[in-house]
C-alpha cells in the first residue's frame, strides 16, 4: 500500500503484528470520560472508500470504521471478524464463511453475506476502475470478468444464505484469509452507496460502517472525529469513547504539538530530532514491511531506455541518504522486496535468498558507462528532467541528496518539484511526470504483495512498466501450488524487474513513532496499520 510519510523496515521479526509492549501496563484505564486520544493522521486521505483507497492513511480510517470477514491479532495471526468461523476444502479452493448474527452496521442494520458480495463485485466491476482490484483476482473467474470475458454470475462468490458466504478461488492462495482483513475487501452497504454515488464516503452521515468506531465529524484537511460504535458486536471490549485524528502534514509541526500535549501519538518525527527523542524515551522504532524508491516514467524519453534508468539507479549511494536525511534506522535497499518475508522453507528470508542486485554504495563507473551507451557521455545532451515528490521535509531532503549525486557523478541536471498528497497521487497515476518518489508497504506477508505491483495491467503500476516476461512469471506464481516452484517464479520476476529498473529502490522502511506513555494497547502491524480497538488511556500515568 502506498505510503506518504518517510520511515520504516529493519530486518527483525516482521512476521508479527507488534503490540507495543512498552504501552501495555498494569494501570487502570480510568473513567469513560477520559478515554479519548488525539492521533496525527498527516495529510488528508485521497479517499476512504474501500473500493478506491490505495494508501496507508486511508486504510487506517477504513480499519477504524469497518471490519472484514477476518481480523489480525497481536501475533499476526488471522482471527474471526464478521465471520465467526470458516471451512476450507481439502484442495484449498473453496472457503465457506459463517457470519456472526450479532454483527451490525452502525445504524443498527444486520451485516449479511450480501453486503460482502456487493462490495466485492463492486471492486471487480471494470466500470468501477478500483485500483486494488488485484486483491480480488484470486477469486474464480474474477480475471475473466474484469476483462469482459465472463459474466458477473460466473464469479466464485456465492451467498448461500444471509449468514453464509462461499468463495471459490482460481488456485490455492496461502494468504487469502489475510486478504479478507484488508481494507479493499471490507463490506459496504448497497443502499448507501447507490443512493449517494461518489459522495457516500465523503460525509460522516453517509459513511456507515460495521467496525469499532463511527466517523462523527470531518473538517476536511483539518481533523476527523470518531466515537465508539455502540452497535459493534465486540463493543464491550472497545475502551476508547472517542478519537480525534488531526491532519498535521509537516513532521516538525506535529512534534511541536506532541511536546505541547496537543497530540498523543504521531508517526515519522523529523530526522533532526530522532536522537533526542530516542534518548528521552519518546521514540519507538518498529518493523515495517516497505520499500522507498524512485520511479521512472518508462513511457517518456529518456526513461524509455533501460540503460538510462539503470545508470541513474547506480549513480548514488544509499547509506549517506539515510544518515543525512532520515536517521531512523532504515536499511539501504539493494532490491525491491524487503526483509521480513520468508521463502518457501519458512526459515530463510526471501530477501536473503534473493540477494542483492546492485551495491548499496552504487557503481558510478558502471553508471557512466551505461549513460554513455545510451547516448549521453558525461551527461552531455541529457535533457533537463524533473523529480516530483509529495510535500514533506523528509522527501525533500532525500530528493536533494539524490539530485546532488546525479549532478556530481553523471553531470546531469535534475529539477525538483513538489505537490500536495492528493494532487501528487493523481499526477503519478496519470503518468504526468518524469521521475517521482514512490513507496510501497506490503499488504500481507508474502512477496506477491510487492511483485504483482508492476504487472503491465495493474492500476498501481505508476511507472507504466510493461514486460511480458515479468507478467508471465507473476501469472505462473499465482497459479503454482508447489511452494518452492512458486517462490522461484517470484525470484525470477524480481530479477527481471531489477534488470529493467522501472524503479530504483533506495531504502527499506522502519516505523518510527512518538506516543505518550499513558496510551496503552496500541497495535501496529508490519504493514503500517494502526488498530485502535484495544487502545485505552491509563490515567495513573498522565501528568
Amino acid at each position: 500500500m502506498k505510503k506518504k510519510n518517510l520511515v520504516k523496515v529493519l530486518a527483525a521479526l516482521l512476521g508479527v503484528l507488534m503490540i507495543v509492549s512498552m504501552f501495555s501496563g498494569c494501570g487502570k484505564s480510568g473513567s469513560d470520560a477520559n478515554q479519548k486520544i488525539i492521533y496525527n493522521l498527516g495529510a488528508e486521505p485521497d479517499t476512504i472508500d474501500p473500493a478506491f483507497n490505495e494508501a496507508v492513511d486511508g486504510g487506517n480510517v477504513i480499519n477504524a470504521v469497518f471490519e472484514g470477514l477476518t481480523r489480525l491479532d497481536e501475533n499476526s495471526k488471522v482471527k474471526p471478524g464478521v465471520a465467526e468461523s470458516w471451512d476450507v476444502s481439502d484442495d484449498q479452493l473453496v472457503y465457506t464463511f459463517h457470519l456472526r448474527k450479532d454483527a451490525k452496521w452502525s445504524d443498527g442494520q444486520p451485516v449479511t453475506a450480501k453486503d460482502f458480495e456487493y462490495a466485492w463485485k463492486r471492486v471487480l466491476n471494470p466500470e468501477t476502475a478500483a485500483p486494488y482490484v488485484s486483491q480480488l483476482l484470486y477469486i474464480k473467474n474474477a480475471q475473466a470478468y474484469f476483462e469482459g470475458k465472463a459474466n458477473v454470475e460466473d464469479l466464485g462468490i456465492e451467498v448461500v444464505d444471509d449468514y453464509t458466504l462461499k468463495v471459490t478461488l482460481e488456485a490455492p492462495t496461502p494468504y487469502f484469509l489475510e486478504l479478507c482483513a484488508f481494507a479493499t475487501l471490507m463490506p459496504v452497504r448497497k443502499d448507501i452507496v447507490e443512493a449517494n454515488k461518489d459522495t457516500w464516503a465523503t460525509k460522516p452521515e453517509t459513511y456507515i460502517g460495521n467496525g469499532p468506531f463511527v466517523l462523527k465529524t470531518w473538517s476536511h484537511n483539518d481533523a476527523m472525529e470518531f466515537e465508539k460504535n455502540k452497535n459493534y458486536w465486540d463493543e464491550k471490549n472497545v475502551k476508547l469513547t472517542s478519537m480525534t485524528w488531526v491532519m498535521v502534514v509537516e513532521a516538525s509541526s506535529a512534534l511541536v504539538s506532541y511536546e505541547k500535549g496537543e497530540i498523543d501519538f504521531f508517526e515519522a518525527p523529523p530526522a533532526s530530532d530522532m536522537e533526542r527523542l530516542k534518548n528521552s524515551g519518546d521514540l519507538q522504532t518498529f518493523p515495517y514491511l516497505g520499500t522507498y524508491y524512485i520511479m521512472f516514467n518508462t513511457k517518456k524519453a529518456p526513461f524509455d531506455n533501460p540503460k538510462v534508468r539503470r545508470a541513474l539507479a547506480l549513480a548514488f549511494s544509499r547509506q549517506p541518504i539515510i544518515d543525512a536525511a532520515l536517521k531512523g534506522g532504515q536499511k539501504p535497499a539493494t532490491a525491491f522486496v524487503p526483509y521480513g518475508i520468508y521463502d518457501a522453507d519458512g526459515t530463510t528470508e526471501f530477501r536473503v535468498k534473493g540477494g542483492d542486485f546492485y551495491p548499496a554504495e552504487g557503481n558510478v563507473e558502471e553508471a557512466k558507462k551505461l549513460l554513455a551507451e545510451a547516448g549521453y557521455p558525461d551527461g552531455k545532451g541529457f535533457p533537463e528532467v524533473t523529480y516530483l515528490y509529495n510535500t514533506s521535509e523528509a522527501h525533500k531532503k532525500v530528493a536533494e541528496a539524490i539530485q546532488d549525486m546525479w549532478k556530481k557523478n553523471l553531470g546531469i541536471n535534475v529539477k525538483l518539484a513538489n505537490q500536495e498528497w492528493k494532487v501528487f497521487q493523481n499526477t503519478r497515476k496519470a503518468g504526468d511526470y518524469q521521475i517521482a518518489r514512490g513507496g510501497w508497504i506490503g499488504d500481507y506477508m508474502d512477496p506477491m504483495t510487492f511483485i504483482d505491483l508492476f504487472l503491465s495491467k495493474s492500476d498501481l503500476n505508476d511507472p507504466k512498466y510493461n514486460n511480458p516476461v515479468y507478467d508471465d512469471y507473476v501469472a505462473k506464481a499465482k497459479k503454482e501450488a508447489n511452494k518452492e516452484t512458486r517462490m522461484q517464479y517470484l525470484h525470477e520476476a524480481e530479477k527481471t524487474l531489477m534488470t529493467d529498473m522501472p524503479i530504483a529502490p533506495i531504502y527499506f522502511y522502519t516505523n518510527n513513532v512518538c506516543i505518550k506513555p499513558y496510551v496503552k494497547g496500541v497495535i501496529k502491524t508490519p504493514m503500517g496499520n494502526v488498530y485502535f480497538d484495544r487502545v485505552y488511556i491509563d490515567e495513573s500515568l498522565k501528568k
